[in-house]
């Protein structure tokens, strides 16, 4: 599930920026092609709720190296308030799961955007039912 909605988040933000702007899922760092984005999962966490039914909480990080490093905060505030919107909604397996806990910090000049995206799961049986069994009793008497 966590790549599923990873891929979503990557396709909502070519959608929104366009083949400018290179979407990463692992660590890109000072060899990255700016303007680019690193998408990742911080945390996961699943509870259990009645019968076969959970509730999943994923929060993802995506970080964004600006292109112009003189007007970097500006860039960055700029591609935050693009985030706010393009992230509310993704699709995701034909689903539309809305982004939640939205924010956003800037530090050294590159982007750090934070969104959860809370959901509940449902998990059906891997295993068969009973098969059949047969037994012969024979009565005395």
């Amino acid at each position: 599930m966590i790549n599923s909605i990873i891929e979503s988040i990557a396709s909502s933000l070519k959608a929104e920026f366009g083949d400018g702007y290179a979407c990463c899922t692992e660590a890109a760092g000072a060899d990255a092609n700016c303007p680019c984005f690193f998408i990742s999962c911080v945390s996961a966490a699943s509870r259990s709720l009645l019968g076969k039914r959970y509730f999943r909480e994923n929060q993802f990080r995506l970080q964004y190296f600006p292109a112009d490093k003189d007007r970097a905060k500006e860039e960055c505030n700029a591609v935050a308030e693009r985030l706010f919107s393009c992230l509310e909604y993704i699709s995701v397996a034909e689903n539309f799961i809305r982004g939640m806990k939205m924010k956003y910090e800037v530090a050294e000049g590159v982007l750090s955007f934070f969104v959860n995206y809370d959901l509940f799961v449902y998990r059906t049986a891997a295993f068969d039912a009973m098969e059949e069994i047969s037994q012969n009793v024979t009565v005395k008497g």
